[in-house]
């Protein structure tokens, strides 16, 4: 017997639903039962009467699959529009974290050095620690806490990663 190995590709997705109870667990309970896997998620309200929510969710898989995902959540109930930004042209990605590093004399220095090349924005400091929070697509991001790693991390906090199709038009 021959195992198939398809080659994965990472897909962003925007999901536009109507902001009722039971729809996210709706979106990943597609997910689950499928066996596919949610890289990232994040949801927020997205009008002014708290009636849509905007859900965007990184996944990956093969073409086939992706293409399959997204049929599934445009036939839910609640769901207004699917849109792939990985298909659709070009986006923006960002993701913002909190990362704790502790530190004295030497790597403290080196840690405000290196937040200051990565634009980390030192937002809570005390004598033996700091808070940075960065902003940023998510490479740049995993770079940031790989160094601070060797400098002394304590705890990471990330948001999830949002896109948008870039231009004047929405997706």
């Amino acid at each position: 017997m021959k195992i198939e190995h398809r080659a994965s590709e990472r897909h962003v997705l925007t999901v536009v639903v109507d902001n009722e109870p039971g729809i996210l667990a709706k979106i990943t309970g597609l997910f689950t039962a499928r066996g596919y896997n949610i890289d990232s998620l994040t949801v927020a309200d997205i009008s002014e009467d708290h009636a849509i929510s905007r859900i965007t969710i990184v996944t990956g898989g093969p073409p086939s699959v992706i293409d399959q995902i997204q049929a599934q959540l445009e036939r839910l109930v609640p769901v207004h529009r699917v849109t792939d930004l990985t298909e659709e042209g070009p986006h923006v990605e960002r993701e913002l974290a909190l990362i704790k590093v502790r530190g004295k004399g030497d790597d403290r220095v080196e840690a405000l050095r290196l937040a200051d090349v990565f634009r980390a924005r030192p937002v809570d400091t005390t004598t033996e620690s700091f808070i940075f929070e960065l902003t940023g697509p998510p490479d740049k991001i995993d770079s940031f806490i790989a160094l601070m790693r060797e400098i002394g991390l304590v705890e990471v906090g990330r948001t999830g990663i949002v896109g948008m199709m870039r231009g004047a038009e929405g997706a």
